[in-house]
C-alpha cells in the first residue's frame, strides 16, 4: 500500500510552508507528495497568506525533493490551455528527473472561477474540453521527437506545434483520473488513465466505480489491472484519543464523522481501517489529506506506526 501526503494550500500555505511538509514527507520515507490545484479558499478558512500555484510549487519542489513522486490532485482543465499544461509538466518532470505524476479533472469550483474571471462552461461543454484536454496533453508528449502534433477538436485547434519540451517519463507520465460519473468518466479512465482515484466516498461507492472503470477498459480490449486503484481520506490520527481529538479539533472536525468518512483514530485502527478499504476496493494507494500542514508530528506518526503495518 503506497501512501501519499496529499495537501489543500488553498486554505492557507505559502511555498516554504509547503516545501517543510514535503521534505518532511521524503523524510519519512511516503511515496509521493501532493496538492491540490486551487486558487480559492474554501469554508471558514481564511486563506492566507494567499494562494500558490501548483505547477510552479511542483516546480520548486521539484529542485528541493530527491525521491518523493510529486503531483496534483487534481488540475482543472478549466485553469490552462492544454498545450501550455503539457509544456509546464514535462519541464517540471525534466526538473524532478522523472518524478511528476499528472492529474486532470474537469475542473468544478463556480465561485473560484467567478473570482478570478475564468470560464466555466456547463457541465456537457466542460467535459468535451476535459475529453479533447486529456488527448492533446498525453498525444503532445507521445509524438516523436522531430515529428509534430496536431489536433482538430471542437474546442481546440493545434497545427504542426513542435510538441516540445519530452518529459523524462517515456511515453509519458502517470496521468490520474477520477470522479462519479458513471459513463464518459470510466470510458475516459479506459482511454488514458493509469490511475483511478476515488476520493472522499465510502469503500461501496468506490468499488461500483472502480468496477465501471474495469468494465470500460475490458470494452476497448485493455487490462484492467493496468489501472491502479487509489482513494483519499482526510486523516487525524493520534496515540491516544486525547490527540485525535486535537487533530480533529484543528480542521474543525468532529472525531466520530472522521473515523466514519475519514482516518480517524490511534495507528491501530487506521490500520485496520486501510484493510477493510483494500480488501473491499482493491486500492493499493491512499492519499491521506493533511489539512494542518503545521502537524510535522502526524506525518511521522503515520510513517513509523501505520505504514509498516501494511506491507
Amino acid at each position: 500500500m503506497d501512501l501519499r501526503i496529499f495537501t489543500e494550500p488553498q486554505q492557507g500555505a505559502s511555498y516554504d510552508d509547503l516545501l517543510r511538509v514535503a521534505k518532511a514527507t521524503e523524510a519519512a520515507g511516503y511515496d509521493a507528495f501532493f496538492r491540490s490545484d486551487h486558487y480559492l479558499k474554501m469554508g471558514g478558512a481564511d486563506g492566507l497568506p494567499g494562494p500558490t500555484d501548483a505547477w510552479i510549487t511542483l516546480a520548486g519542489l521539484a529542485r528541493e525533493t530527491s525521491r518523493i513522486r510529486l503531483g496534483t490532485l487534481v488540475t482543472a482543465a478549466t485553469f490552462r490551455h492544454p498545450s501550455v499544461l503539457a509544456i509546464s509538466v514535462a519541464q517540471v518532470d525534466q526538473m524532478s528527473g522523472g518524478r511528476v505524476e499528472f492529474g486532470l479533472g474537469s475542473g468544478w469550483y463556480d465561485d473560484e472561477h467567478t473570482t478570478l474571471g475564468l470560464d466555466l462552461p456547463p457541465l456537457k461543454e466542460r467535459f468535451d474540453r476535459y475529453a479533447e484536454q486529456l488527448a492533446i496533453v498525453t498525444g503532445y508528449w507521445k509524438t516523436p521527437v522531430g515529428e509534430t502534433f496536431s489536433f482538430d477538436g471542437e474546442h481546440y485547434q493545434l497545427a504542426d506545434a513542435p510538441a516540445l519540451p519530452k518529459p523524462v517519463q517515456q511515453p509519458a507520465p502517470p496521468v490520474i483520473i477520477g470522479g462519479g460519473g458513471k459513463k464518459r468518466t470510466p470510458a475516459l479512465a479506459a482511454r488514458y488513465a493509469d490511475e483511478f482515484n476515488l476520493p472522499f466516498v465510502d469503500t461501496e461507492t468506490a468499488a461500483a466505480q472502480f468496477a465501471r472503470v474495469a468494465a470500460a477498459a475490458e470494452e476497448i480490449g485493455r487490462d484492467p489491472k493496468e489501472i491502479l486503484r487509489s482513494s483519499a481520506l482526510v486523516i487525524a490520527v493520534g496515540r491516544d484519543e486525547a490527540e485525535v481529538k486535537r487533530r480533529a479539533d484543528v480542521i474543525g472536525r468532529d472525531v466520530a464523522e472522521l473515523r466514519q468518512n475519514g482516518l480517524a483514530g490511534t495507528p491501530a485502527e487506521v490500520v485496520e481501517k486501510i484493510g477493510q478499504w483494500r480488501e473491499k476496493t482493491g486500492i493499493t494507494r491512499l492519499y491521506l489529506q493533511l489539512l494542518d500542514l503545521s502537524d510535522l508530528d502526524q506525518i511521522d506518526l503515520i510513517a513509523s506506526e501505520v505504514a509498516p503495518q501494511l506491507d
